[in-house]
């Protein structure tokens, strides 16, 4: 096993960093974040599993390493975000490539998927999110992603990310250290905030329409699991049942003791993605 090893993938006019583990000899693995995280929160998972795989996880554009948008109207699309997908993966020389992906990361996986890469993703795993989210659960993520908090030290930052990350459910202290170390960044005045541009909101807004997927599940021909966090605010069970009924009739796993959303990082969550891969 390598890794992690970032590099840094020309997308147009933008640049994506990538966070990438194993041998690139390997079968391909993309691992997509959600919202406002980075590639780095799927250290755990990467690593054990680039002994079969060359893991890559991307930040996606206006988060982590990456850049960000120059025009919030276009950039912060997930049309854009494809486009960065593709750039990666032509990047790296990949063909066929399995996809993992966390809220934001699962739904840009079934727009690539039921589209553009329905011939290339071969293994799509959908965590914890739907064709459409409640406006309580969005309403809940946009109050503290739009908000984002200053403070004098690292410490204070990390205590801010236990608390509003409650959902992650119970991870390793080295998990919260590195979402500390891998979540700021120092203003001009000193001050550290997080790392992400706070335009990602637009998300809501402007983009609100690029939430709506059905269409897209509808069409996936990958093999398909759909994975849940037991407390989930964002995936609610009946919409999980109506996805494991409908388009590529998904396998379902739901995970106890983790709200929005599983960090796929335990022993018992990282067996069930390699067992679903493997086949």
């Amino acid at each position: 096993m390598t890794g992690p090893v970032s590099a840094y993938v020309s997308a147009g006019e933008h640049e994506i960093h990538v966070t990438h583990w194993g041998d690139p000899a390997n079968p391909a693995l993309v691992m997509w974040h959600g919202l406002a995280r980075t590639g780095r929160d799927f250290d755990e998972p990467a690593s054990a599993l680039s002994d079969q795989y060359f893991v890559l996880c991307p930040d996606t554009l206006g988060r982590g390493l990456s850049s960000w948008a120059r025009d919030v109207n276009t950039d912060y699309s997930y049309k854009a975000y494809g486009d960065q997908a593709e750039a990666v993966l032509d990047h790296f020389g990949i063909g066929k490539v399995r996809w993992v992906g966390t809220s934001m990361g699962g739904l840009i996986g079934v727009t690539l998927a039921g589209d553009r890469m329905r011939d290339r993703i071969t293994h799509l795993v959908v965590n914890d999110v739907g064709p459409s989210i409640p406006v309580e659960a969005t309403t809940r993520i946009a109050a503290y992603v739009g908000g984002p908090p200053e403070f004098d030290k690292v410490s204070e930052l990390e205590a801010w990310l236990r608390k509003n990350y409650t959902p992650f459910g119970q991870n390793p202290e080295s998990f919260w250290r590195r979402m500390a170390d891998s979540s700021g960044r120092r203003m001009d005045n000193g001050k550290i905030t997080v790392h992400y541009d706070p335009r990602i909101t637009s998300q809501f807004t402007v983009h609100k329409g690029d939430l709506d997927v059905w269409p897209y599940w509808d069409q996936i021909a990958a093999k398909t699991l759909l994975t849940r966090g037991a407390n989930s605010d964002v995936l609610p069970k009946a919409l999980a049942d109506e996805m494991c009924s409908r388009g590529p009739k998904a396998e379902f796993v739901e995970f106890e003791g983790f709200g929005h959303a599983p960090t796929l990082g335990s022993e018992a969550e990282i067996a069930v993605i390699r067992r679903f891969l493997s086949v």
